[in-house]
């Protein structure tokens, strides 16, 4: 269990961290171009691919050139998320998106649509109109209930839905795993530095520090999760949900503790809908 709450700190970490850097002006492309070189690096040392799963490797290039795509894309629009929409209304969307890989199981994987999928989907879904409509407070709702605000919140839940999807469809070769992971964090790390070239802006030493801590905090929560799941083999819907469920929690926390965030009756209301829908969404 300590390695599902180190999971979990990290996960909240990140988004503290994204919070943060934005207050100080940091820019957030190059903080996740390091990320991903380091942690393409510590895969490398701590996960280290066989040469065997590069020469059995089944997953197409299509996949993991969209996951290439979607992960830096997910970091980006979290930290635009996190700075105009706040870190418990931007954590609870990510952590909703978990009904778009189920509801892709269901439509193109052939998977059975039981009720409890349906109404955690529902639920899901009107958690995240509640969180979109952001505060009832005229003052708040200026800024965190905007139209960017949800718009962003909006697109978290996308690009971390199409995530999730396409992990899924990793799942269903047999793949070892670091060796996606590694082709994945160095995809990302490419399509990154490109973006980095054509703007032409200079590195920063403050951008690069920073960018090593939020390469930390992401590979140790991926290191983590997968011990939580290797201590619990036999259960892992309750790592799942507790992971889920402790992200939302901690975020809310941490927003309204150290950041006065106040996401207002909705949003409370969209934040334990949500919860709701993800003890919902996983099978038993």
């Amino acid at each position: 269990m300590f390695s599902l709450i180190l999971a979990i700190a990290s996960s909240v970490t990140v988004t503290l961290l994204l919070k943060q850097s934005a207050r100080r002006g940091c820019d957030h492309a190059t903080m996740i171009a390091v990320n991903y070189l380091l942690a393409a690096l510590l895969c490398l040392a701590w996960l280290p691919p066989s040469l065997s799963g590069w020469h059995a490797m089944q997953t197409p290039w299509w996949v993991l050139l969209a996951l290439g795509l979607l992960l830096p894309a997910g970091f980006l629009v979290m930290g635009s998320a996190v700075k105009h929409a706040g870190i418990v209304r931007s954590d609870a969307a990510q952590r909703l998106s978990v009904c778009l890989p189920l509801l892709a199981a269901f439509l193109f994987f052939g998977q059975t649509l039981t009720p409890a999928i349906m109404a955690g989907i529902a639920l899901a879904l009107a958690a995240l109109l509640l969180l979109m409509q952001g505060p009832s407070h005229p003052a708040q709702a200026a800024t965190s209930g905007s139209p960017r605000s949800w718009a962003l919140l909006l697109a978290v839940w996308l690009a971390y839905g199409s995530v999730d999807t396409l992990f899924k469809q990793v799942a269903r070769h047999q793949d070892h795993f670091a060796t996606v992971l590694l082709a994945c964090f160095v995809l990302a790390g490419l399509v990154m530095a490109l973006f980095l070239w054509r703007r032409g802006q200079g590195l920063r030493r403050r951008d690069l520090a920073w960018g090593l801590a939020l390469g930390l905090l992401n590979f140790s929560n991926i290191v983590f999760y997968l011990r939580a799941h290797r201590a619990y083999p036999d259960n892992p819907a309750l790592i799942f949900t507790a992971m889920n469920i402790g992200v939302i929690a901690a975020g809310a926390l941490a927003g309204a503790c150290l950041f006065n965030e106040r996401p207002g009756l909705r949003g409370w209301a969209g934040v334990g809908l949500a919860i709701l829908a993800i003890v919902a969404l996983w099978p038993r």
